[in-house]
């Protein structure tokens, strides 16, 4: 089998706490094997001051489910990381955006089944230069950049209560009236449909379409754009063989008779995808991009700078996102044994 790709995250933040401390637990809490591509000394570091005993072999991806047993597999990087906890540095977002670069040509390369990312600190990232809005826009980058191909990726949060899309992400409230189509809400339900399938292997994936504004517009006195945005987007994919409803009342669609009913929500902006599912499973949502050729994971948390370095931070998203990114790719292993 192969191994789960690990990005160190933010070093500031509590990304590589996790990552230490899941490998620590990894008998308890039963998680797929996976390296770190990361500075060997700064994880290193990390551990000593979180009093973990965490031995760290530095491999080659291709040796690190044999690693994984007695020590933390860590593929070593050239570009060193000195952040403190809390206290990002220069470091921070070239160690952040090497490790990214690392686990996404593993997995393109073959040498990893999936990518799994660690939370990154966006601000810190843009003070660097960073163009992209965020991890998922970054990813299609790179696959462009490695295959000519342009891809439009798809944030998926899910969970065993909720799976949600938001068809608009990081963008004001003001601009999703601009930005939102007909054309992005059907282009999003064919990726989603289509990767339900191939990925999480349900025959006809369901789903529900949210309207944008109050009672789905309540047919055009609360806005015109669900008659004319959204119903015909509905419309759309129901013509391609797809099942879709909607628009549905967004106030409405996520009590638990309601969301028995449906696969995943295709929501018209982030807050309205992810208010519901970090009210459901705020320490165990994972967020999934779909629309690339390969598998990419990540827990649906922030960098934590305030619990940095402590050893509070709760694994729990972590090992939900390893855990689906082993199901999804297909790497999912036996239960681990102590070694002996």
């Amino acid at each position: 089998m192969q191994p789960l790709a690990l990005t160190l995250g933010e070093p500031a933040g509590i990304g590589p706490d996790l990552a230490l401390a899941v490998w620590h637990r990894r008998v308890e809490l039963n998680v797929p094997p996976f390296y770190v591509a990361a500075d060997p000394q700064f994880l290193g570091r990390r551990a000593v001051s979180l009093g973990l005993n965490v031995p760290l072999s530095v491999v080659n991806p291709e040796a690190a489910v044999a690693a994984f047993r007695t020590a933390l597999p860590v593929v070593a990087l050239d570009v060193a990381a000195s952040a403190e906890p809390g206290r990002p540095d220069r470091s921070s977002a070239p160690a952040a955006l090497a490790s990214i670069r690392r686990a996404v040509a593993d997995v393109m390369r073959g040498a990893a089944a999936a990518v799994v990312t660690n939370p990154v600190a966006k601000n810190v990232l843009y003070k660097s230069g960073f163009a992209e809005p965020g991890h998922t826009e970054f990813l299609a980058k790179l696959v462009q950049e490695a295959t000519g191909k342009v891809l439009r990726p798809v944030m998926l949060l899910w969970s065993p209560e909720l799976a949600v899309v938001p068809v608009t992400i990081h963008l004001p409230l003001r601009e999703i009236f601009k930005e939102l189509t007909t054309e992005l809400i059907v282009e999003t339900g064919r990726i989603v449909a289509r990767d339900l399938r191939t990925r999480f292997q349900l025959a006809r994936p369901r789903l529900a379409i949210a309207g944008l504004n109050p009672h789905a517009g309540e047919d055009g006195a609360l806005g015109e754009e669900d008659r004319a945005i959204v119903a015909p987007a509905v419309a759309q994919l129901a013509s391609e063989g797809i099942e879709a409803h909607g628009p549905m009342p967004a106030d409405s669609m996520f009590h638990e008779a309601a969301r028995a009913t449906y696969d995943v929500a295709l929501c018209m902006y982030h807050d309205q995808a992810l208010i519901p599912i970090k009210t459901l499973a705020f320490d165990h949502a994972v967020n999934a991009t779909l629309g690339l050729p390969f598998v990419r994971t990540s827990p649906d948390h922030g960098t934590a700078f305030d619990i940095a370095g402590t050893g509070r931070a709760d694994p729990a998203s972590l090992v939900a996102a390893l855990r689906l990114a082993a199901r999804l790719a297909g790497a999912e292993s036996p239960a681990l044994a102590p070694a002996t």
